[in-house]
């Protein structure tokens, strides 16, 4: 090949690179980063929507996990977070009321259920296990600051079997830390969110009915501090779509239109 054609392939070559990189560095400038404070029962599910949103949209999103009154009160304390996603929908409104939120995006992005949970494949069977009250310790989530606490207060309640039972209630801070109580067998049962067990084969479970506890509605909001952040914007649409959704639903949440 004469020296002229490979010095213009070469050339070539070398410009198409160049294009390349060029491509290359102005999606790594467009794509960001946006911090998510999430309510500890939508751990699994919001981990497969941040794979799918960064493999979508080229942002990535950073989880924080707890109860949604914990976060409530680090974003109210100045926390850097950009989204939240709670387990309810007075913290998110209350967000917005208290001028942290911005008011317009405030949408129900999940409903979430209670599930009675054991490790003894033996142990739960139905509402009857509360009402025998054969066991030491039953795990909840702390009521006051996780919402799936208090539904599961509210189940009992209706059963008519909190009074009898709460002296042998063992709280979480969070749901996460519920279910552990529950997996290292420092309660033999626990209520949980049915997203936690949905797709894990484990001893014995009970799906609460709806009709014994409130309905937990799970409202987001986009916070001021994530206003101008492309990503967090981004996040808060992706959550809405349709890859979000169905990976909701494989984890058990109701549909949300």
């Amino acid at each position: 090949m004469p020296r002229l054609v490979r010095g213009i392939h070469a050339r070539s070559w070398i410009a198409a690179a160049a294009v390349v990189a060029l491509v290359l560095a102005s999606a790594a400038a467009r794509a960001g980063e946006a911090k998510i404070a999430v309510a500890a029962n939508f751990t699994d599910a919001v981990k497969e929507i941040g794979t799918l949103f960064e493999k979508s949209t080229g942002h990535k999103a950073v989880f924080s996990f707890g109860s949604t009154g914990q976060l409530y009160t680090q974003i109210s304390q100045g926390a850097p977070f950009e989204v939240f996603l709670a387990a309810d929908q007075a913290r998110p409104k209350k967000a917005v009321d208290e001028g942290f939120a911005v008011g317009d995006t405030l949408f129900t992005y999940a409903t979430g259920k209670i599930v009675l949970i054991s490790k003894d494949k033996d142990r739960v069977k139905g509402e009857a296990t509360l009402k025998d009250g054969n066991f030491t310790k039953i795990a909840i989530a702390n009521p006051a600051t996780a919402p799936y606490g208090a539904a599961a207060v509210a189940a009992m309640k209706s059963l008519g079997v909190y009074d009898k039972i709460s002296a042998k209630i063992v709280q979480g801070n969070n749901i996460s830390q519920t279910y552990q109580f529950v997996e290292t067998g420092n309660a033999e049962i626990g209520f949980v969110a049915l997203s936690q067990v949905i797709n894990k084969k484990m001893g014995s479970r009970w799906i609460v009915p709806a009709n014994l506890y409130p309905a937990i509605a799970q409202d987001a909001v986009l916070l001021k501090t994530g206003a101008d952040n492309e990503a967090a914007r981004a996040f808060v649409a992706f959550l809405k779509g349709k890859e979000a959704r169905a990976v909701k639903e494989k984890y058990g949440y109701g549909a949300i239109d």
